[in-house]
């Protein structure tokens, strides 16, 4: 079996119990107020800044050889470059103040998994972070184009607050096959198993960012 099928094989249990989070699935259907998707995008913002330097961490300490995994770091960083300033956009457009949002201080369950992540890549395996790049693309496959039409629609929001949830939706499914193609030219038994684990640490963590946020009793304004 290639990697990549035994890679959502063995996360499938800490896939779904991530689908599961009452918090995320009343986003995908739209049934939060406005407060908590600030709140969410704030959470957003406060990892996806970390995307970039994560990546250059990840990619400063792989080996030259072979070079195609350095070349996808590369190319990822290419791709996420400026995307924490599109949610902050998304913030204030909703009417919220996006540099006090940059400014502030992340919720612990967000700042612990960025923590771990950086953890991963500086003391298990740089390859390993690729468990954290599945958990993110593969989540917002499923929900994120879906989330925005739904929210957009209950809290009649300009599609301008949008564009970080709208965007990754739609680039994501083409990373995906990007990264499908990465994983399986992976053979080391060790790092395949290290990807794992990180991936199920990154699923659990992930979620309880979800969990953090308030939970509403139907969407609001």
């Amino acid at each position: 079996m290639p990697f990549f099928n035994q890679l959502m094989t063995a996360t499938d249990s800490e896939r779904s119990e991530l689908f599961q989070v009452p918090q995320l699935q009343a986003g995908a259907r739209g049934d939060i107020s406005l407060e908590t998707y600030i709140a969410f995008l704030t959470e957003a913002y406060h990892h996806v800044k970390h995307t970039v330097p994560l990546l250059m961490a990840c990619g400063s300490r792989l080996p030259q050889h072979p070079r195609w995994m350095l070349d996808a770091i590369t190319e990822y960083i290419d791709e996420e470059k400026g995307h924490e300033e599109w949610i902050l956009n998304d913030i204030a457009t909703c009417g919220a103040d996006a540099e006090a949002v940059r400014n502030g201080q992340a919720k612990p369950a967000t700042e612990l998994m960025v923590a771990y992540a950086y953890h991963t890549i500086e003391r298990i395996n740089p390859a390993a972070f690729f468990g954290m790049v599945l958990v993110l693309e593969g989540t917002s496959i499923e929900l994120a184009t879906n989330a925005a039409n739904a929210i957009q629609k209950a809290l009649s929001l300009p599609s301008e607050a949008f564009s970080y949830l709208s965007s990754h939706g739609t680039l994501d499914i083409e990373h995906m096959g990007f990264y499908e193609g990465l994983m399986n030219k992976i053979e080391d038994e060790q790092s395949q198993q290290q990807i794992i684990h990180c991936a199920r640490m990154m699923y659990r963590l992930y979620g309880d960012i979800f969990r953090s946020l308030p939970v509403d009793n139907g969407a609001s304004q």
